[in-house]
Parts: structure tokens; C-alpha cells; sequence
């Protein structure tokens, strides 16, 4: 049995950027509310750093996938600033990886907490699931 993570370590970290456009923000999406990065963005681009981290460490045909996310968004981001998640793995357990993950707007720290993907071969898990 192949084992995905066995190049994964603690502490690797991976990063990436967005900057905030009027699609990204929460009113792009909800009448009525402010023009702000929103939330599923920011976790998006955290899952983006997450995966960043690892997929040079992984066997040819395997990815990671999000599993679990445990985060708080702790302010708004304007239309404009650049967006910088990071991602630091936490620690490796069989096919699954924790890692600890932030957002940052160039002013403020705006998102923080926890993020878990799995390692799954994507042959198998195109099959499995027809996607």
C-alpha cells in the first residue's frame, strides 16, 4: 500500500495571494451586505496555501482534498489589498494532514485556525465519485 505522506513533515509551509475584487466580496454574492472579502474566499485561499505546501511531497497521481475547517475571520478587507494565507503543516496521521493557517491583508491579521486535508489518489477518487 502506498503511503501518500510519507514526505510530509511538520513545519513545511505553504503560502498564497488574492487580491480582493469585487467578486470576491461577501456583497458580490448577499444583497444588501458590505463589499468586503468574504469569508468562503478567505478559507479558499487558505485551502489553496494548505495544498501548496505538500504537493511537491507527494506520489505522482496524488493530491490532497479538504477535509475539516476550523477558522475565524477577524476583519474586513477592503476591495484592492492583497490577501496573503499561509499554511504550516501541524502534523501528518495516516492520509491526513492538520495544518495551522492565516490570512493577512497587508495591515491586519484577518483569518486564523485549522485546516485538515486528506491524500487520495485522484484516479481512484475521479472513479469513486464520477467528478
Amino acid at each position: 500500500m502506498t503511503e501518500p505522506l510519507k514526505d510530509v513533515q511538520a513545519g513545511m509551509i505553504g503560502r498564497a495571494e488574492a487580491v480582493v475584487t469585487r467578486d470576491l466580496t461577501v456583497g458580490a454574492h448577499v444583497e444588501g451586505m458590505p463589499p468586503v472579502y468574504a469569508t468562503p474566499m478567505m478559507i479558499m485561499l487558505m485551502e489553496v496555501a494548505s495544498g501548496s505546501a505538500v504537493r511537491g511531497h507527494l506520489p505522482p497521481g496524488w493530491v490532497t482534498v479538504g477535509a475539516e475547517v476550523n477558522v475565524r475571520h477577524l476583519a474586513p478587507t477592503p476591495i484592492g489589498r492583497t490577501v496573503v494565507a499561509t499554511a504550516r503543516v501541524l502534523e501528518v496521521e495516516g492520509r491526513s494532514v492538520l495544518f495551522a493557517v492565516e490570512a493577512h491583508d497587508g495591515e491586519l491579521k484577518i483569518g486564523e485556525g485549522t485546516h485538515r486535508r486528506g491524500a487520495v489518489n485522484l484516479e481512484s477518487f475521479v472513479k469513486r465519485f464520477g467528478v
